[in-house]
């Protein structure tokens, strides 16, 4: 599956369990590590376990590879990494703290509207 298609499915899967403020990055150019990164959070730890889990199983579903999935046990940020997409749900005070938007600020946006749409 290309990097593009795997951004698509964590998206939908991430819009399905009403994630907040969904933002991509487009990391090509930006960072080694990933060509996409996906940002959500949720206001609990329930709501954020709901979501990693619904990436995961959607992406397995697809017969994707799930590298690495870390911090579910305590679901405050949860990291799933897709290999070419890399997937960071935050609980809502953790995400204002660590603001990986700022961060990556050089990192271009993809509308998640187009996305859902498509």
């Amino acid at each position: 599956m290309e990097p593009k298609e795997k951004l698509d499915l964590a998206v939908r899967a991430i819009d399905e369990k009403n994630a907040h403020q969904i933002t991509t990055l487009n990391m090509e150019g930006v960072s080694l590590v990933a060509d996409y990164f996906v940002i959500c959070h949720g206001n609990s730890e329930t709501q954020v376990e709901s979501i990693a889990r619904e990436v995961k199983s959607q992406a397995v579903l697809a017969g994707l590879d799930v590298k690495r999935l870390e911090g579910i046990e305590d679901a405050r940020w949860v990291l799933i990494d897709l290999d070419d997409v890399i997937v960071h749900v935050f609980h809502k005070d953790e995400r204002q703290y660590y603001n990986l938007e700022k961060l990556w600020g050089d990192a271009p946006t993809i509308d998640v509207e187009e996305i859902l749409q498509a």
